[in-house]
């Protein structure tokens, strides 16, 4: 009868809980993404000679552990084993706290090593490579294999007591989960069929697109599943991915009710809402660093306590987090991301997926977790990923800085705005553009002297910034965009568009604006084990799989709404276009028309258009016509007060009429169930505007899938509009009104685009007591 298994861990892991110390720093220069570290050990192993070995596995059973990495390079010639670790800045102001760790890393590498190769010593290697100047600095050591394994033993007792506790709390999560039953008495209509096509993803592997309907619980219709699937498939972890904080509430709702919360139920699951930076932090006026933050100093000195208590909590949501930090003495934001490694379900934004420095993407990847990704309003993730992949440069600011520039960073900014200027000259743009009518160039490519210039500052600003850290945010928020628009300048392909404009003297913008972010997010999918992605407005499949660049065997599920077309009248105004030259035509026929359907059920309605001028002119001759009728409308950078009184004017026993932009605030991930809204007015397609960046995606999407127009206009335009429409009807006894006011909503091409459930739009030219206009 074979005895226990032993516990494994990483070496990484191994380190980063038993050899940090001191400060918390982050007042320096951003840390060279993953893509640059790959891109640094290659660069290392270049300069070595051709017996070097790279990315050497390791592994050995250590006082009741096994230990595994792969140290990054081994010259076997010399006996020499390297870490190599990429920097920006002067190496003397790498914090001190990152310089043990990196050591403890090497010394842990080396015991493997010595014990695999039956060395009696080694030479040790810390290599540091300045990602923007290509220096490298090495700091070496000879070490005994003794010492080496007395000190990795020594690290693996203190962990193995932690280690021992994660897999007993592993045992006990996975039985609660075998045993996890869903919270009522049975499903919601459609919200079973869910479930069974979500758990499937989870037993296949696959991606999942589901298209679910408003009000079926897809929340919980996704999470139950995925959670059951957990101890059955081997999941490691679950990553809930939300665009709102609303999304995240709800999923924190549904995980309350399946018994995580332990005020309300006893589930072995350790629960993490991961929240925004500028959101958790309790210093938001101080430095990040030690000398400035007292939640700073000495963090790695408190975090180990302060991370058991967060283990034995479990719920992890905002307030609880912030709670437990600030007894701890620890930043709460960080405290955060040291618990999303040891948390089952991780909530929070999509980027922490699919953004270029994700965490919970790099904690799988280095981890080797089996991860479940669950997307709500997944219909948002195109957009959501073109602005994650996409970066802008503006000359104005590079002039304004540099007149209060230190001495050292004049010369790396003049040489800039120089290349600046002759890219606009060469580019056809010396006399272009003014204020409001910007001149347009798209170009294929980007002077590698301008590159040049751009990297030579982002050194000079790394260095300025390491040295002189009171430099200020706006210097610090150059060195964060320089170093993002280098990135995706390395990678510029047909997925990205690199665009100049100018609005007069010394007033070029250069962006690179991602469009098909396909490129970028397939591997972000392949590292999944399991993704599910949910909206009401998810198709047409091929629109999503081209796009978001699934891998092959994705499936696309449509979840059978459980609501009947009797409980939505849905007409089509046939007469009006609401065309930008036929505006003003259409007020009337569009005041008409509400007020018509106000007088036949009053109650409350929502007025949606495709933009705030077009808003604000039917709202005038609305009020004007009509002055008995109550109306308000969405304003322009609207607060979150003001927000929550626009929805509060909603009530169960309330007239009026919303105005509201379509694709805004009040367009999607608002609940308004039963009499507080009784219909609808889409009085847009929603078509983005035809500019020319979005010709120029019109003309990508063409060439790469030959849909151009389809994809660049319609779909983003069609699904705005199902959207708004989807506040009316929120439950099985919710009866309501939805016109839709363009003749081009009795098209095929355009009608193919409407829920099936809807049935047969009616076709007609006024309401009942409106008139055709002339």
């Amino acid at each position: 009868m074979s005895g226990p298994q032993p516990l494994r861990v990483g070496v990484r892991t191994l380190c980063d809980v038993t050899a940090r110390e001191g400060d918390l720093d982050h007042r320096f220069t951003p840390s060279p993404s993953a893509r640059e570290g790959l891109e640094g050990q290659r660069e290392i192993a270049r300069r070595r000679g051709a017996d070097y070995l790279t990315e050497v596995a390791l592994a050995g059973e250590v006082a009741g552990l096994v230990v595994r990495g792969r140290a990054d390079g081994y010259d076997p010639a010399a006996n020499r084993l390297e870490e190599i670790k990429t920097h920006r800045g002067d190496i003397a102001r790498l914090a001190s706290n990152q310089r043990a760790l990196h050591r403890a890393q090497l010394r842990s590498y080396g015991a493997l090593l010595c014990a695999e190769r039956h060395l009696e010593s080694v030479e040790l290697a810390l290599v540091y490579l300045e990602v923007g100047s290509g220096r490298e600095t090495r700091f070496s050591e000879h070490a005994t294999a003794a010492a080496l394994w007395q000190e990795l033993a020594e690290r693996c007792r203190r962990y193995r007591a932690w280690a021992e506790r994660e897999a007993q709390h592993r045992r006990q999560r996975d039985a609660a989960l075998c045993e996890l039953g869903f919270p009522f008495a049975d499903f919601r209509p459609g919200q079973r069929h869910l479930a069974e096509e979500s758990y499937k993803a989870a037993a296949t592997g696959r991606v999942l697109m589901a298209q679910a309907p408003t009000g079926i619980g897809k929340t919980l219709g996704t999470l139950f599943p995925l959670l059951t699937a957990m101890p059955r498939h081997g999941l490691d972890r679950l990553a809930y991915l939300t665009m709102k904080t609303p999304g995240r509430r709800l999923a924190l709702e549904a995980l309350t009710r399946l018994g995580a919360h332990p005020k309300q139920g006893s589930l072995a699951l350790r629960v993490l809402e991961l929240t925004a930076r500028e959101k958790a932090c309790e210093y938001p006026g101080r430095a990040c660093h030690g000398e400035a933050c007292p939640l700073a100093a000495g963090f790695y000195d408190r975090l180990p306590a302060a991370r058991e208590a967060a283990a034995e909590r479990r719920w992890l949501d905002r307030e609880s987090l912030r709670e437990l930090a600030v007894e701890h003495g620890v930043c709460p934001y960080y405290l955060g991301q040291e618990m999303a490694r040891w948390s089952d379900v991780v909530v929070g934004d999509v980027n922490h997926w699919f953004d270029d420095h994700a965490l919970l993407h790099g904690l799988a990847r280095e981890q080797g977790w089996r991860v479940g990704v669950l997307v709500d309003e997944a219909h948002n993730l195109i957009a959501r990923a073109r602005g994650m992949y996409s970066v802008s440069l503006a000359q104005r600011d590079l002039g304004r800085l540099k007149r209060s520039a230190p001495e050292r960073l004049k010369a790396p900014l003049g040489r800039l705005q120089r290349q600046w200027q002759i890219l606009v000259r060469e580019a056809g743009l010396g006399e272009g553009g003014g204020p409001g009518r910007p001149a347009v160039r798209h170009l294929e490519t980007l002077p590698p002297s301008l590159l040049g210039s751009l990297q030579t500052l982002a050194s000079a600003l790394a260095e300025a910034l390491g040295e002189h850290p009171e430099l200020g945010a706006e210097w610090q928020e150059l060195l964060f965009e320089s170093l993002a628009f280098l990135r995706l300048a390395e990678r510029l392909g047909d997925h990205t568009l690199c665009e100049l404009t100018r609005e007069g003297r010394g007033r070029a913008r250069l962006a690179l604006h991602n469009l098909i972010p396909a490129d970028f997010l397939a591997p972000r999918f392949a590292a999944a084990h399991c993704v599910v992605l949910f909206s009401a407005t998810l198709g047409p499949a091929d629109y999503q799989r081209d796009l978001l660049g699934l891998p092959e065997g994705s499936v696309w599920r449509e979840v059978p709404s459980p609501f009947a077309a009797s409980q939505l009248e849905v007409s089509v105004r046939a007469d009006i276009s609401t065309r930008l030259q036929d505006r003003e035509a259409s007020l009337d026929p569009i005041v008409a028309e509400i007020a018509a359907q106000h007088a036949r059920r009053p109650g409350h309605y929502l007025a949606f258009f495709s933009s705030f001028a077009y808003l604000e002119a039917v709202f005038a001759h609305f009020v004007a016509c009509h002055p008995r009728i109550p109306a308000w409308a969405q304003e322009r950078r609207m607060s979150e007060t003001a927000r929550d009184a626009f929805l509060s004017r909603f009530t169960d026993d309330g007239r009026g009429i919303g105005f509201a932009v379509l694709g805004g605030a009040f367009g999607e991930g608002i609940d308004l169930p039963g009499e507080r809204l009784v219909g609808a007015f889409v009085a847009t397609l929603g078509l983005p505007p035809a500019d020319p960046l979005n010709e120029a995606l019109r003309t990508r999407l063409q060439a790469r899938y030959g849909r151009g127009d389809e994809y660049a206009y319609r779909v983003p335009g069609m699904v705005k509009v199902v959207q708004a429409a989807g506040r009316v009807i929120r439950d099985p006894e919710d009866s309501g009104t939805l016109v839709l006011m363009d003749d081009r909503f009795a098209r095929d091409e355009v009608r193919q685009h409407l829920p099936r459930w809807w049935g047969e739009p009616l076709v007609r030219a006024a309401g009942p007591t409106g008139r055709v206009p002339d």
